[in-house]
């Protein structure tokens, strides 16, 4: 196929990773038939190459793809303990192997046609969308679904990242409880500038990702991740000599109040963080994926252009913004923050205020339980940059590490970690 001979299609996906693999399913599910469609990824995903963990109602057409789930979860800070009930939602883990199998099924139902290549050219005329790809050809779309990592528009007022590295370890006798996972264990040390803890996933007594994760400015060295994990490890009383490593995970969010505009032209659409998806305060992106994977194909089944809700609600999205300014300039300390919320709100109304799925009234419940002084001092300084912004020329955004920007996933099997980065999505 040449340029004069492009492939003309309605919808053209250009990546392949989650964003794009759930919008598969979504299509599949919804019974969208009879739409011309191109994937345009010069990777096939394949196999277990990432982890998500995210909250919501079991009974989901999710639950035949988890690899484990808990209706309970600990909040440990160096005080004290909480085991935290999340009835009616559960916390779940869903690993990519059965997502990129299950859009492998999708795609052959749905009849797409797909291009192992880059998209290295996207232009919109308003009409139909020709996009160039890395071995010649071109596809001509009427839409274009976008899920390939991009930077922001312009720089954030607040820039963090979160990074982490996770060990799936087997152990020689039962150490896990497979019926309580740990959200977040904030006895790691913390780091000068930013927020750490530990978390645990056990599938079995025997078997469990535990990982280290910072939220902060910047990555660590290799062999700090490792330092990290194994003092976690040793806070666990997780003896070594009884444990194995069968594989090292690695990954890095942006967290950052800076725009990812989801419409960038009037017939391409962005999904995944490059949509909007990744929360600015904690990192979390499954949950929003999936509602634009989701709305997308209950759009395109009623006729509709595929064009997404906005991934949280513009009041979340200040409130992020206020929520990273006062961590980053330390009017509020991040075990401090985390656990004041638990402690004044019912778990359930924390993790749906995380999804962005709570009223106002609820809100004022969940700011209320912050400490109002440092967090008004942040709401006030936002708004003070917030005017400087429009003031002056758009700002740059700022250098971001290649692995956010949609390095290849990278989970290593057995063996001591590589130091290798892989994006991804809580």
């Amino acid at each position: 196929m040449t340029d004069s001979a492009p492939l003309d299609v309605d919808l053209a996906l250009l990546g392949g990773g989650g964003a794009a693999s759930l919008l598969l399913a979504a299509l599949d599910r919804h019974g969208v038939r009879g739409l011309r469609i191109a994937i345009v990824d010069p990777v096939r995903r394949r196999g277990q190459d990432r982890t998500w963990a995210f909250w919501g109602h079991p009974d989901t057409d999710l639950d035949p793809l988890l690899s484990a789930s808990w209706r309970q979860v600990e909040v440990t800070t160096a005080a004290r303990r909480r085991v935290l009930d999340l009835t009616p939602l559960r916390y779940a883990m869903l690993r990519s192997g059965p997502v990129y199998d299950r859009a492998t099924d999708a795609e052959r139902r749905l009849d797409a046609t797909r291009i192992v290549a880059p998209a290295e050219t996207v232009r919109d005329d308003g009409d139909r969308v020709r996009v160039g790809t890395g071995d010649g050809r071109t596809v001509r779309a009427g839409w274009v679904l976008d899920s390939r990592p991009r930077p922001p528009a312009r720089a954030g007022r607040t820039t963090w990242l979160q990074h982490f590295r996770g060990w799936w370890l087997e152990a020689d006798r039962p150490v896990f409880d497979p019926a309580r996972a740990v959200l977040m264990d904030f006895r790691t040390p913390q780091p000068p500038r930013g927020v750490s803890f530990g978390y645990v996933l056990p599938v079995s007594d025997r078997y469990a990702l535990v990982e280290y994760t910072e939220f902060s400015p910047d990555l660590l060295t290799d062999a700090g991740y490792d330092a990290a994990l194994s003092g976690y490890r040793d806070l666990l009383g997780l003896d070594p000599a009884g444990l194995r490593v069968r594989e090292v995970e690695n990954g890095v969010i942006p967290m950052t109040d800076a725009p990812f505009p989801p419409r960038p032209t009037p017939r391409v659409v962005r999904l995944g963080t490059a949509g909007g998806a990744t929360r600015p305060s904690t990192g979390f992106t499954f949950s929003a994926m999936y509602r634009q994977a989701d709305q997308v194909a209950r759009a395109l089944a009623a006729g509709r252009p595929p064009v997404p809700a906005p991934a949280y609600p513009r009041r979340h999205r200040w409130m992020d913004a206020v929520a990273l300014r006062a961590l980053d300039r330390g009017g509020v300390g991040g075990p401090d923050f985390f656990d004041r919320l638990f402690d004044r709100n019912p778990a359930e109304r924390v993790l749906r205020f995380l999804d962005g799925a709570t009223t106002p009234a609820e809100e004022v419940a969940i700011m209320n339980s912050t400490r109002l002084v440092p967090m008004i001092a942040a709401t006030a300084g936002d708004a003070v940059h917030r005017v400087r912004d429009r003031l002056r020329p758009t700002r740059p955004a700022p250098a971001i590490p290649p692995a956010v920007l949609g390095s290849a996933p990278t989970v290593r099997r057995g063996g001591p970690p590589s130091g290798e980065d892989e994006v991804r999505a809580r």
